[in-house]
């Protein structure tokens, strides 16, 4: 019999898959929109101009957009270098779509690679990330500390032969923890950012630090913690010369005995993972 308790879980995730589903197919739908000479200002606005008329008014970050060899965050040194700029896409070249809206209250944040025509070092770069989300799935079940699967990721680009981008990342995090988000009439952002959404990313930080974990999942000593139970948006993203890749997705992580049960991937219907599936059948 299906409990009381059960449902509630099912229907929360069912809310956080949704609106997963439906970033992808905005990247997916601006992605097959993009054109030689648009910048990646203009490509942003696509995405949040696609979703805004979907009925999305908040955001847990306001949607980036990344050309060239700005997908492997070349030269990046400071946060304002991650935000959009009038770098322009040419054939060929590599991009990367990330946008974290929240819609009914449920939050998502995703990463879509592609480029503009073939390229074929972005295409290993995919292909191999493969392994990583089958790695951090399997550690995360053996309840490794976030910080052991950060450096077993780290070890596993390096033996591919790729740079860690997610280093670049404020804190270098791979991952932070997402829930949900209070409606509000007005959904003011700062620095890109959604109000709501930091409130309850502070409020994580604030009761994690009491209990002894952080909801970033860094290679720092505050991510020397098992999982903690909740969900969590994970990005390890490669870089090889200039060109970077990533997916960015939601991990579920619970307190279930049960391995198959105490952690697994919201939703296998993605992008990625469907592009893996095609390439496995070949």
């Amino acid at each position: 019999m299906t409990s009381a308790v059960d449902t509630e879980l099912g229907a929360e995730l069912q809310g956080f898959r949704e609106v997963q589903s439906l970033a992808y197919a905005c990247a997916e739908a601006v992605a097959a929109r993009l054109v030689p000479g648009v910048t990646e200002r203009e490509a942003a606005r696509m995405q949040r101009e696609w979703l805004r008329e979907r009925g999305v008014r908040d955001w847990f970050h306001l949607p980036f957009a990344w050309f060239g060899d700005r997908t492997a965050f070349a030269g990046f040194k400071i946060p304002l270098q991650f935000f959009p700029t009038n770098r322009r896409l040419e054939p060929g070249m590599p991009f990367i779509l990330d946008m974290a809206p929240v819609f009914n209250g449920f939050t998502a944040d995703i990463g879509y690679s592609g480029s503009l025509g073939p390229n074929p070092v972005q295409d290993r770069l995919m292909a191999d990330l493969e392994e990583h989300r089958e790695l951090i799935l399997r550690e995360v079940r053996e309840r490794r500390s976030l910080r052991e699967i950060y450096e077993d990721v780290e070890r596993l680009m390096n033996r591919q032969g790729y740079a860690n981008r997610h280093r670049a990342y404020p804190f270098g995090v791979i991952a932070h923890k997402v829930d949900r988000v209070k409606q509000r009439r007005f959904s003011p952002n700062v620095f890109g950012f959604g109000t709501q959404s930091l409130k309850g990313l502070a409020s994580d930080a604030l009761h994690g630090h009491r209990d002894g974990w952080s909801p970033l999942w860094s290679p720092y000593k505050f991510s020397d913690h098992p999982p903690q139970p909740g969900l969590w948006a994970v990005e390890p993203h490669l870089g090889f010369r200039g060109t970077g890749a990533k997916f960015e997705e939601i991990l579920v992580v619970t307190d279930s005995k049960d391995p198959r049960e105490s952690a697994f991937w919201l939703d296998d219907d993605l992008p990625h993972v469907r592009r893996w599936a095609e390439a496995r059948s070949l």
